[in-house]
This record gives structure tokens, sequence and C-alpha cells, in this order.
């Protein structure tokens, strides 16, 4: 047993000291990490990392909509509107709203959808006719189209947080007006509105920065203190991207730290070692030892790196731990089997240049798309159809705080690919060399 760690080690050293396979591990993931935290990090870290404004338009087509029959001090913010299409359009369009949002209103619905496609406004929407009255009527659904820019995403999550959070917030009016109903005698119905306005005098929505109680906190614009609250906003997403580097470069290493099986024996030394009176599954073990460790330092020192240099908090030790080890196991079997389909290392630079970017790229389309609700959901599944993708969610789980069965469940399946890839290896090596 001492022979096949004094044999992985010895390749642990020389990766180790080996300047391309150092730029791989850890130079491009920290740099490319560092490139979007200088780009970004300085301003943060100064309160200045503001959100864009959105362009936004809006068609209001609920041309035959009942008055609202209330003060203007009963609606929230104390925007005037005459109908509930018309607060609408009036939040939307209010000066509290102008640092977040460029509103302009088109006549029809064809108009909205054509600024966003070409390219005038990034989100559309478009308030059919009748919305008013379904919203008055208890059993009715008010419904409003969203119309955005595909390519873009945080621009029209902000106005749909927006939009979602002003409607749950006179959702909640209705709720009142229909209990109130329920509730008190036919001859007490005078006091719906007295009850509304104690509902509205007490929500969030009466608030006198109407801007900041209706943007989710996600957003950052509701910071404890803006830098600190940045900051962290810059945190969030520099923790997937760096989680999806890690690991798209943790299985380029494991392939590179395999393929020295292939360089040694088109040197010759392999053959030389076989004839040594070490057992022949002793020198494979110990090469296959190698990459694991290989492997394992990269892994380690990324996390470290992450939390020390950029701040991010991977979660609890003990759910990295086992997330780190199943991200080890399954990239280090993965570069084990690749290895033993190839002739030569001639064949490993088409494989490893083609194979690892497409596989990888796919493993990491739940980090570009985590931001967009469509294209998110897709991405979540295509992804896992590539080792890659299990580790990068395993990744996202421990940036969530995910914790007990889900995270063991992600780490069970990363395992169960690498004892596949581990065994299909190890018996073509031996198949090969015996």
């Amino acid at each position: 047993m001492s022979k096949v760690f004094d044999i992985a080690l010895k390749d642990l050293t020389r990766s180790l000291r080996s300047a391309m396979a150092l730029m791989f591990m850890f130079g491009i993931p920290l740099l490319v990490t560092g490139l979007f935290y200088l780009m970004f990090g300085s301003r943060a870290s100064q309160g200045e990392f503001n959100l864009p404004r959105t362009r936004l338009v809006i068609a209001n087509l609920d041309t035959d909509a009942p008055r609202l029959q209330s003060s203007s001090g009963s609606v929230p913010g104390g925007i005037q509107a005459n109908t509930m299409s018309e607060l609408v359009v009036n939040v939307l369009r209010s000066e509290k709203m102008a640092d977040l949002l460029e509103t302009s209103v088109v006549p029809d619905a064809a108009s909205a959808r054509s600024a966003v496609d070409s390219r005038q406004a990034q989100v559309a929407i478009i308030i059919p006719n009748g919305f008013s009255r379904q919203f008055a009527d208890p059993y009715g659904l008010a419904e409003i189209e969203f119309f955005q820019d595909p390519t873009l995403t945080l621009g029209p999550g902000v106005v749909r947080s927006i939009l979602s959070q002003f409607m749950d917030g006179l959702a909640g009016v209705r709720i009142v007006v229909n209990v109130a109903m329920d509730e008190l005698d036919p001859a007490e119905y005078g006091k719906v509105a007295q009850i509304v306005q104690q509902y509205l005098d007490t929500s969030p929505m009466n608030e006198e920065d109407l801007a900041e109680s209706l943007l989710d906190e996600r957003l950052a614009t509701k910071p404890e203190s803006t830098s600190q609250q940045n900051a962290r906003s810059l945190i969030r997403i520099l923790g997937p991207f760096m989680g999806g580097m890690m690991v798209f470069f943790a299985f380029v290493t494991a392939s590179s730290s395999a393929e020295s099986l292939l360089r040694e024996q088109e040197e010759g030394t392999l053959q030389r070692l076989f004839t040594t009176p070490t057992l022949q599954s002793i020198i494979l073990g110990g090469k296959f030892l190698a990459v694991f460790l290989t492997v394992l330092v990269q892994i380690t020192v990324m996390f470290l790196a992450g939390r020390l240099i950029f701040g991010i908090a991977w979660g609890a030790l003990s759910s990295g731990i086992i997330v780190a080890f199943g991200i080890v196991l399954m990239a280090a079997s993965f570069g084990i089997f690749i290895n033993s389909l190839l002739r030569d290392t001639r064949q490993g630079g088409v494989v490893f240049g083609g194979l690892l970017s497409l596989t990888g790229m796919i493993g990491m389309m739940s980090v570009f798309a985590m931001n967009a609700p469509e294209a998110g959901n897709l991405g979540n599944t295509v992804s896992l159809l590539v080792p890659q993708g299990w580790a990068v969610r395993g990744i996202l789980q421990l940036l969530d705080g995910v914790t007990g069965t889900p995270l063991v469940l992600n780490t069970m399946v990363m395992l169960v690919w690498g004892t596949v890839f581990f065994s299909i290896g190890v018996w073509r090596f031996n198949k090969r060399y015996g």
C-alpha cells in the first residue's frame, strides 16, 4: 500500500510543479472570477453598484373599466387613479419609480410588443380590456400580459417583482372586502370602507417611499446599508459563476492528470515500470490515486480561495465536505474513464478540447440561465444530462443553504456517476495492460 501512495505522491508533485497545470487548476478560474470582481467590486464596496433603469412600455386596453369608489388617500402611496388599470399604470409611471423604470404608454398591444422586438423597450405590459371588472369580481381572474426581451434577465426581473408585489398588495384589499362582506351583517356593510382603510394604513403599500416597499430585497434596492447590500448582491453573482468555473476546470484537470498514463505509455516509462517487481495493480492504483489527489487539492484550494479572497459563503462545512467529495470522485473517475477510451495523447487533445468544453458548458447552463425563470427551468433539466451538471447543482445547493436529504441525494447521484466511470475506466486499463 505504501508503494501506491509513493507513486501517487510522485505524480501529484509532478502536476503541481507544472506551470500549465497550475494555470488550469487555479489561475484561469481565479483570474476570470477576479475580473468580474474588479469590474464591479470596487463600485459595490462604495455603494455605487446600482441597477440600470429598465425601459418599460404599457398598453392599457381596459377601456370599459368601473371607476374606483375611494378617495385619493385610500390609494397606496396617495397616487391618483380613477380605475384599477389606471392605478397600475400610474404606479409604474410615478416619480418614485423613476430611478428604476423608464416608462412610456402606447395605444395598443401590437405597438407594445413591437417596441420590445425592436429593442426600444426591454419589457412590455399589456392590460387587457375587462381587467378592472375581473379584479372587482370576487371570483374573477384579473391577468396582465408580460412580454420581455428573452435575452435579458435583470431588467425584466425588476419589473416582474414590482408588478407582482403591487398586485399582491391590491389582492389583499380584495380579500379584506370579501371577508368583511361574508362576516358582517348586511346592515353593517357601511363599515367595509373603514376596514379597508385600516388595512391600507398598516400595509407596506401605503409607505411614503412606494418604490422601496415594492421592490424585492433580492434586487438590492432596500439595503441594510447601501454598500453592504450591493456587495452582497455582487457575491451572489460571483458564487455560482466561480462554482461553475471550479467544476469545469476540475474535469479538465482530472482528464489531463489521467492522461499521464497515455503519455508514459508513449515514452516507454510505463512499460519499464511493469517490468519491475512492483505489481501492475499497484502501479495503476498509484496512478489512479494521483488523479483523485490532484483534483482534491484543486477543489480544496478553490473553495478556500473563494471564501478568503471573494468572501463567498459556501454553506456549512459538513455540507461543503459532502459536495466536494462527490465532485472529486466524479471528476477524477470521469478523467480515468475518458483516457481509457483513447489510444494516444493526440486523440486526447481533440477529445479534451471538444468533449470537455461541450459537456462543461452544458453543465453550466443552470448558472447562465439562473435569473431567467423559463430558461432557468430548461437549463436545470438539460444540465443534468452531463455529470458536470450534477456537480454544479451541488454547488448551487451549497450557496442556497440547502442541507439534508436534497443535498445528500444529489451527492449520491454524483457517486453513482463516479462509480460507473471508475469501474469502466479501471476495467479498460487493466485489459489494455494485462
